[in-house]
Formats: structure tokens, sequence, C-alpha cells
């Protein structure tokens, strides 16, 4: 994940320090970051992960060794080796992935809408900056274009130095990389462009609040095709269940399709799941909860990237919108009905 930022916000510098200059500073002291104020003084050594968003609890992960720290124009980025989830990606003192378990975020918030329409050919990733949804794309032979608008360079630097199996994406001939404010960038595409767009954000606090509301909802329904899809990061069912409320309801004010909710399990995120918000516009009609474009027939058995997937096949999918009652008697009355037969 990594995040965009709204319209009154300063615009991206055209240059600034890149992981490269970064990293060759061996001798300079570690930059200050949320990752090393997030160390533990009960527990040396171990990483927690605090933040308001989920408060009077946190997850840890015993630090092996911290392999880079720096500052970007908008925030920390922090890199260390954990003891059980491998390499760890940190922004502004939050887990952004591991190795152990990016497959099944990266995998879900990809395949969920790219298998739910036949033929996608143009698909936008706002924010992504790691690349691992990028190389989930490009598994689909259908796909003739990927565009990626990502605020942070150093984000997409670092991923390629420290997870090159994630970053593996940004190989892909048919991805653009565009960086930049991922709302101007949509404003400024043509009406109809886009097949799919997946907005792989961090939570709907400070700069990427934006991706979270009508005006920016708006611009992606613009930017699809009828009967295109949608699909954003959509927090947890346990902890954020009124902010999850309110992206239904934008959502709900804003698409003419079908309006569904999924989720995934995914370890070193809080409360350990995440959920997907999937919309589509008005035209040929979706049903999220059955793909009809299925894994097996999408996805090019000689694509370069041999790596087989780790979580997500067509039962995962289907399983995937099936809510907790708790969650069923707060979203099912608000999201739309599965098909009667």
């Amino acid at each position: 994940m990594a995040l965009g930022r709204g319209d009154d916000e300063q615009a991206a510098p055209e240059s600034g320090r890149n992981a490269a200059e970064l990293i060759a500073q061996d001798n300079a002291a570690p930059a200050p970051s949320t990752a090393r104020a997030n160390l533990s003084s009960i527990m040396p050594g171990w990483f927690s992960e605090i933040s308001p968003m989920w408060p009077g609890e946190a997850h840890s992960l015993k630090v092996e060794k911290f392999l880079f720290e720096g500052k970007s124009d908008y925030q920390d980025v922090v890199v260390f080796e954990s003891a059980t989830y491998g390499r760890v990606l940190v922004l502004d003192g939050v887990i952004q992935l591991t190795q152990r378990d990016e497959c099944a975020y990266q995998e879900m918030i990809t395949h969920l809408p790219l298998c739910s329409i036949p033929n996608p050919k143009k698909v936008l990733v706002v924010g992504g900056g790691d690349g691992g949804v990028l190389r989930e794309i490009a598994r689909h032979k259908s796909v003739e274009q990927i565009d990626i608008c990502e605020i942070d360079k150093l984000v997409v630097d670092v991923a390629k130095e420290f997870f090159p199996d994630v970053a593996v994406g940004f190989e892909d001939p048919r991805v653009n990389l565009h960086i930049g404010d991922g709302v101007a960038f949509l404003k400024a595409v043509p009406e109809g462009t886009y097949d799919a767009i997946i907005v792989d954000s961090s939570d709907p606090v400070g700069p990427a609040q934006a991706l979270f509301e009508r005006p920016f909802y708006k611009t992606l329904d613009r930017a699809l095709r009828p009967g295109g899809v949608i699909c954003t990061q959509a927090e947890s069912l346990w902890l954020h269940m009124p902010i999850i409320k309110d992206i239904v309801g934008a959502c709900r004010h804003t698409f003419k399709g079908s309006i569904n909710y999924a989720w995934t399990s995914v370890p070193t995120y809080p409360s350990g799941v995440i959920g997907f918000m999937l919309c589509s516009t008005a035209g040929p009609a979706v049903n999220f909860r059955k793909p009809c474009n299925p894994i097996d027939q999408a996805v090019d058995p000689n694509h370069y990237s041999k790596r087989p997937l780790k979580f997500y096949n067509s039962a995962m999918h289907e399983a995937a919108f099936s809510l907790p009652q708790f969650a069923r008697e707060e979203l099912e009355h608000l999201l739309t009905p599965p098909p009667t037969s």
C-alpha cells in the first residue's frame, strides 16, 4: 500500500533523493523514523505497530536487523528483517507488507476485480508503489495496458532494492509508471479509459484521506468504461465498521452498478484481516461473487514470472464475500444482493 493526496496539498517535487542515494550514505546517522519510535521499551528489539486507527492494541514483530531508514517528501520509509515474516516494509510506522503474507493482500485486491469481468484490457493502479499489484495484473493475458500512479518515488526505489520478488511487476513491458498525485492523474485521463481501477492506498487519515471520499469516487466512475470495476482497500471489519459504512455509503451514491464488500486474512495487518470495496459502473451487469473470468483461464501460463499463486483461487474468491454475522447485520442491506439464480 502507498498513499495519495488531495488537491489542496503541494505538488509532488520534480526531484528528490532516491533509495540508491540514501542507501549510499553509509556513514550518515540513521534518519529519524517512526519505526525506531515504535521499538518496544518493554520487549527490546521488537517493533510494535501503534496507531489511533486501532487504539488499545498493537501487533509486534521481532526485529533482526534494520535494512533501510529514509524519509521522503511524504513519509518515513523503513525496511527491517523480522524473525518470522521475512523483510517488512513500514511507512510512517505502519506495516505495508511482509515477504511472508503479502500474497494474501496483493493477489486478492487484484484478482477479485479482474476475474469478475471478461477480458480486461486497460487497468490503472493508484498507489501500489511496491509493485505487488502490478505483478498480479501482469498474469492476465488479456491485459494490454497497465498504468500506475504512485506519489512517492522512494517507495518504488526501496521496493526494487529490498523486495525484488514483489517489485518484479515493474519489469512488465505493459507497465507505465507515473510519479505524482493519483487524484490529479485521474482527473486528466479521458472519460471511459479503463476497464478496471485498483486503489492500493494506506489508511484514510492524513494524505490518503482524499482517496476515501465522494469526489474521488466520482473521478473513478468517470475514468471507467460502462460496466468497469474498481477495487479499493477498505479497512478491517473488526476495527473500522463506521469507516466501512461511510465508504459503502459514498460508493452507493456514486456507482450505479454492483456494490460489494469482500475481505481476506493478512496476519500482519491490524486485527489480521483487511477488506475490499468492489463496485461497478452503470452498464453490463457485474456479479463480483462468482468469477466469470476464472483465474485458470485468465492467466498466461508462459508469463515471464513463474511464481505460482499462493493465496487466491476461485473458491477463495467466492468465499471472500461471505460476511460474519455481525458484519452482515451492519452491511448486508447496503450491498448488492446476490443473484437469485
